[in-house]
């Protein structure tokens, strides 16, 4: 169905039947599929804005001379009087959305057929992804509501349950409540730093945890991706995947391994490259709304590409990082993304690394929920170090406390251990 009349009929009624209805329409005038049901939409819009109360007079005195275009007083009088309750209003306006998106979507594929190619292709493709989004729009709960939905979670959730997902890590557990839904996670580091390795850990306990994970790799692709989980699991020396000369004892550990991580709920997306990608990629797998436990980790923030024109890439970036923010809250995943720091850091006796050494930072201070940095004083070092310490700097956390996290990193089999 490309348009909805009854449904336009209803909200409109519901309005003029109710005024404090309005509060609770969430639709535009391009919603409504028939052109006076827009113009009389238009009206109302003007007296909500105005402060005026909403009815009958106030939308016909609005309209003054346009009024006979819209089907005149006798046809607002209608609409008002066919109402009979205004509980359904959230309903109608649901298949009004549908309608819409479904009339936008026919246009968009009527467009393609038109002139087809591969660029046109992917125009469509990113606006029938733009009118899912419209179509998905759900209606905001009270503040009643809400207060009712804390209650119920107090009493129902053991005293030392976590409200997020357990990272494998007891300290930052303690700090954090483990990874949020709908919180955008910041992971940062120089290069080898072992930022990567952390993410695959956080995500192998997840797993391990009967939880999905969405890994999005725009650096490695999947066989470098498992060989590492591989290492991680069996504690295989990773330079071994180069000469690929294995013990016996490599050989059956790593075999177990598999096994393992062949039952795991993991998801590896390699074809992945702009935000318009991971948008669609993770709108496919995650239902929005569902209780699933699902947790993406996307490997690494400057490499994902988006299809705007910016003057400057850390616009660029800002931008990517405000559309993940989105997406974290739409589908109420957290969202963990590793990003690159600027060579800045080097060049100061501490090198610890701050907010302001995040590499085209933008506005990822301001989008993230959490930011945690990665520091090994053996990266630095001149010579060849067993030293295996490792600290997490939590640098950034919305609704949480900040500090640093001691850790050990056994580099050659890519596993960091609490301490």
């Amino acid at each position: 169905m490309i348009e909805n009349i009854q449904a336009e009929q209803a909200v409109l009624g519901a309005i003029l039947y109710d005024g404090a209805v309005m509060k609770e329409i969430h639709l535009h005038p391009e919603h409504f599929a028939n052109s006076h049901h827009q113009l009389l939409f238009e009206a109302m819009q003007t007296v909500e804005h105005a402060g005026h109360p909403l009815s009958l007079v106030s939308v016909t005195t609005e309209l003054k001379s346009k009024i006979q275009e819209v089907g005149g007083v006798s046809y607002l009088t209608k609409l008002a009087s066919s109402v009979a309750t205004t509980r359904t209003v959230q309903y109608d306006q649901k298949l009004i959305l549908e309608a819409y998106c479904n009339r936008k979507t026919k246009e968009a594929a009527a467009q393609y057929v038109k002139e087809p190619s591969v660029q046109a292709l992917e125009t469509m493709l990113e606006k029938i992804e733009q009118y899912k989004t419209v179509e998905d729009r759900t209606e905001e709960a009270s503040t009643y509501e809400t207060l009712i939905a804390i209650a119920q979670e107090m009493g129902e959730s053991p005293c030392d349950q976590m409200t997020g997902f357990s990272t494998g890590y007891a300290k930052l557990d303690q700090m954090t409540g483990g990874t949020q839904r709908g919180d955008l996670i910041i992971l940062a580091a120089r290069p080898s730093m072992g930022k990567t390795a952390f993410a695959l850990n956080i995500a192998a306990n997840h797993c391990r945890q009967e939880g999905n994970v969405h890994l999005i790799s725009l650096e490695m692709n999947k066989k470098s991706l498992l060989q590492r989980i591989i290492s991680s699991e069996a504690t295989i020396n990773g330079q071994k995947w180069r000469t690929m000369k294995f013990s016996e004892e490599d050989y059956h550990y790593g075999m177990k391994a598999i096994g393992e991580i062949a039952r795991w709920p993991l998801n590896i997306y390699e074809q992945s490259y702009t935000i318009h990608d991971i948008r669609t990629s993770l709108r496919q797998k995650i239902q929005a709304g569902s209780k699933s436990r699902d947790l993406v980790v996307i490997d690494y923030l400057q490499l994902i590409t988006s299809k705007g024109r910016y003057e400057r890439r850390d616009l660029e970036v800002g931008a990517i990082t405000r559309e993940l923010k989105k997406i974290a809250r739409e589908l109420n995943v957290p969202i963990i993304i590793l990003s690159q720091l600027s060579r800045g850091v080097e060049q100061r006796k501490d090198k610890r690394p701050m907010m302001s050494d995040l590499r085209e930072s933008g506005n990822i201070e301001q989008d993230a929920d959490v930011i945690g940095f990665l520091y090994r004083e053996d990266y630095y070092s001149q010579n060849e170090s067993e030293d295996e310490r490792v600290e997490l700097l939590l640098s950034k956390q919305r609704n949480g406390p900040i500090g640093t996290i001691g850790m050990r990193f056994q580099k050659e089999f890519g596993i960091f251990v609490g301490v």
